[in-house]
């Protein structure tokens, strides 16, 4: 089976490379989703949410890794689904922003840890919807 997805738009990052993004400097990381013309109407109401999720295609991403080394984990190797690491079967990104402002196509966003020029795929509003205390964050909670 194939499955295609068109970009709606693309990423504006201070982030040249994967190499170049810095966890430790991403929670404070500005930068604008900027959306195709076409999808203006579809971005009405989106104002009104603090963060959104963007989905988009880690083009610059080349091999799948089955183990990952997740940042800020000394020495720790786990399986990549259990990561948020790009190295992926897929590489699809899914990335939770604070929404800044919405300017017509352009989200003006903040937490951002996408390299510039990456594709968006979608966009949606972050409804956080589980109760804190049932969920487990696995080694995350380790660290």
């Amino acid at each position: 089976m194939t499955i295609t997805f068109t970009p709606i738009g693309h990423v504006r990052s201070p982030y040249d490379t994967p190499a170049d993004v810095d966890h430790d400097a991403v929670d404070e990381t500005t930068g604008e989703i900027v959306l195709e013309g076409d999808y203006e109407d579809g971005l009405e109401g989106i104002d009104d949410f603090s963060h959104i999720v963007v989905f988009a295609h880690l083009d610059e991403i080349d091999e799948y890794r089955p183990i990952a080394r997740p940042p800020h984990a000394d020495d720790l190797e786990v399986g990549t689904f259990a990561t948020r690491s790009p190295h992926r079967p897929n590489p699809l990104a899914q990335t939770t922003v604070e929404l800044l402002e919405c300017d017509g196509t352009t989200l003006h966003v903040k937490g951002l840890d996408l390299v510039d020029g990456t594709p968006v795929i979608d966009v949606k509003p972050y409804v956080g919807s589980i109760d804190d205390e049932d969920v487990s964050f696995g080694w995350l909670e380790d660290l």
